[in-house]
């Protein structure tokens, strides 16, 4: 069956609009990260939606069929590894899969997991993003001539950042003897590096448990809980 979609003029891309016609599965955790997702899907004239964790992806992945996906590696019920070694699996309309991570030391584990390319967090430059798309399309799913270089960047709204301050504070007031420190410590460290925070990155780190000190000190719960609040109560707006 042709795929008559290439001709449809609503979804044709061009130049200005290269991921027109495109659904893209976001696969993140981070609000904030995601809103830079979606603004630059907006621009480049994709369709997206999220899923915050596995879970969430693979029961989309039964009632939708994306055109591709970018998968975050540290999710809050397991690796992001392993929903790309499943995704290959999908539909013929589905054209390949992202990673995304702040951490470029698992870029070779996501291209053997089967990842067609690596988007290191934060992603910002609108540009590079659909470059990156553009590579593992289809040549008859990408835009005719030349396409339009842009320096733009986007700036995701603050109140996403907010809140991923706010749950990041919740999960840590709330750490037992079996909270997932490991977790907690990359998810904060990504949105501390998506929004160039390097005292709260830096915070995030020491509560990453080693195999010598599996739990973090008191202390530096402490101190990472004390970064967050006060992010938190900056982002508040000032009493009149």
């Amino acid at each position: 069956m042709d795929d008559l979609t290439q001709f449809h003029p609503l979804s044709t891309p061009t130049a200005q609009r290269p991921l027109l016609g495109l659904t893209i599965l976001a696969v993140e955790d981070s609000r904030f990260a995601c809103e830079a997702l979606r603004l630059m899907c907006l621009k480049s004239g994709a369709r997206i939606r999220r899923a915050d964790c596995l879970a969430a992806a693979r029961r989309h992945l039964k009632l939708y069929r994306p055109s591709l996906a970018i998968v975050d590696i540290g999710l809050p019920d397991g690796s992001g590894l392993d929903l790309i070694r499943d995704l290959p699996n999908q539909n013929p309309g589905y054209f390949g899969t992202l990673a995304t991570s702040g951490d470029d030391g698992w870029a070779p584990s996501a291209l053997r997991a089967g990842a067609a390319g690596f988007l290191h967090k934060p992603i910002a430059s609108i540009f590079e993003f659909q470059a990156m798309i553009l590579k593992i399309l289809p040549t008859n799913r990408r835009p005719l001539g030349p396409r339009q270089v842009s320096s733009d960047v986007v700036q995701p709204d603050q109140l996403a950042l907010t809140d991923d301050l706010v749950l990041a504070a919740q999960k840590l007031a709330r750490s037992g003897k079996d909270a997932n420190f490991g977790y907690l410590s990359r998810f904060v460290s990504g949105v501390a590096q998506s929004a160039g925070d390097r005292s709260l990155a830096r915070a995030a780190r020491e509560i990453a448990p080693t195999s010598q000190v599996p739990r973090p000190s008191g202390e530096a719960i402490a101190r990472l809980q004390a970064v967050l609040e006060r992010r938190i109560a900056a982002a508040q707006p000032a009493q009149v």
